[in-house]
């Protein structure tokens, strides 16, 4: 089996590489083929990664910045890139700041910028995959990864493709850990699309858990406090929502706490990104130390994970100078890390090739969600198993649930369609009907600033 990922020169490349030796036992792996764009940013991710290497592992491993060599005979393919990389992130953000707009990478205008960046380049590479690889399973992992992946199912028609996202793993992962039952043990009842979704019930041994989960205050308090919601909104609401809800249900406060911090989450993460690259590739041109690409790595991931969400919700954070993150178990740190996207997509290769799994996963709706077209991508429980995957019948959902996924698949729809077309009114038209945005006139006023910020790296529309 030949498996390869395409935008390996991104930071979360060291809990990949954890994620695929957890696995490697456990999958038929002849070849690991580690792939981007950007030769500097590859080498040094490769260099971040070579600790983990060290005690050996059972696959040829390749890197390489050649698209073609990357798929060819691929039987699953992982892409994770960013098209402009955290410096078109921050346009993305900043720019609807300006206008009173929440400014976030996948919800609202950022999603949308990022999108229609991104759009043309992956209809590029599904061109090489049914070229080169065309029986390979695509799962895809770039951002937004909803309408990346509607964009290659139902633009392209690639079929064998699935969207991931770590969130509604994270939230079942998290979940049965206060519960103290097995994971795979459960049976989640979930529905939405991606980063707008709802935990409607928890199945184990055919009874939904979850009741017994809200009556426990301490482990309630806990989790809710990771999610954004009160106890008393979450009684109203009736299911438990994704983390991402909270841009929906709260996007003044959302936009106040950023405004107030002057700056958006790129800004944030981008001297953590440049001090990483720095001191890696002072470590590659001195002399490589294993210890030393340790701390730096781990030093990293202590300021991006202890700060995520803090601008957002306004909560203070204290960040562990680097001295403290090197005394604290280097394994432990990266295997719980790595439980992220990478582990979601090996998770989805096993269940494809050998054990069959129920998870919530991104794919054309095909009814499962009433109310919602059938070739809409859905983020919802699927089964997985024999090669296929399939969604499960969600049945009704609370009318202004669906209300607003309709609002937000409509928006993602005409996103889609103005960058296939390059079309400014049709780009216009999407960004005038998102709840997030409140104007004609204000729409216009992003889509204009975007096209003047991005210059060359945003499509040309007509």
């Amino acid at each position: 089996m030949k498996l390869t990922f395409i935008g390996a020169g991104g930071v979360r490349t060291p809990l990949v590489m954890q994620s695929i030796l957890n696995f490697q036992d456990q999958l038929p792996l002849d070849t690991v083929c580690m792939m981007d764009t950007d030769p500097e940013s590859l080498q040094l991710m490769q260099l971040a990664c070579k600790p983990r290497l060290v005690s050996g592992y059972d696959f040829h491993l390749e890197w390489t910045t050649d698209a073609r060599k990357a798929i060819e005979g691929s039987d699953f393919i992982v892409t994770t890139f960013r098209v402009g990389s955290i410096d078109s992130r921050v346009i993305d953000e900043q720019v609807p700041l300006k206008y009173g707009v929440l400014g976030q990478e996948t919800t609202g205008p950022g999603g949308f910028a990022m999108a229609m960046r991104t759009i043309p380049v992956i209809i590029d590479y599904v061109k090489l995959i049914e070229e080169l690889a065309p029986q390979a399973w695509l799962i895809n992992f770039t951002n937004p990864a909803g309408i990346i992946t509607e964009t290659i199912t139902r633009i392209t028609g690639f079929e064998r493709a699935v969207g991931i996202c770590d969130n509604p793993a994270n939230m079942l992962r998290t979940a049965a850990g206060l519960l103290d039952v097995d994971q795979e043990k459960l049976f989640p009842e979930y529905y939405g699309i991606n980063h707008l979704g709802w935990l409607r019930a928890l199945y184990m041994n055919g009874k939904d858990i979850l009741p017994d989960f809200y009556r426990n205050d301490e482990r309630l308090e806990e989790y809710l406090d990771h999610i954004h919601i009160g106890k008393e909104e979450l009684a109203i609401r009736g299911s438990i929502p994704n983390e991402y809800n909270y841009f929906y249900y709260q996007p003044r406060v959302a936009v106040d706490n950023l405004i107030k911090s002057g700056i958006s989450r790129a800004l944030q993460i981008l001297p953590f990104n440049k001090e990483l690259y720095a001191n890696l590739a002072k470590i590659r041109d001195e002399e490589e130390n294993p210890a030393k690409i340790h701390a730096v790595y781990l030093h990293y991931l202590d300021q991006r994970h202890g700060t995520y969400m803090s601008l957002e919700t306004g909560k203070k954070v204290d960040q562990e100078p680097m001295e403290a993150i090197e005394q604290q178990d280097v394994l432990e740190i990266l295997d719980e890390s790595s439980e992220g996207y990478s582990a979601v997509a090996l998770n989805v290769i096993k269940a494809l090739t050998e054990e069959e799994k129920i998870m919530v996963l991104n794919v054309p709706n095909n009814g499962a969600i009433p109310g919602l077209p059938n070739n809409a991508v859905v983020e919802t429980t699927c089964r997985v198993g024999n090669g296929v995957i399939r969604p499960f019948a969600v049945g009704s959902v609370p009318e202004e649930n669906l209300a607003l996924l309709k609002s937000v698949k409509a928006y993602e729809q005409l996103t889609i369609q103005a960058a296939v077309a390059d079309s400014y009114s049709m780009a216009l038209r999407a960004l005038t009907i998102h709840p997030l945005i409140p104007s004609f006139e204000i729409a216009k006023s992003i889509l204009d600033d975007y096209i003047a910020q991005h210059g060359s790296a945003f499509p040309i529309l007509g």
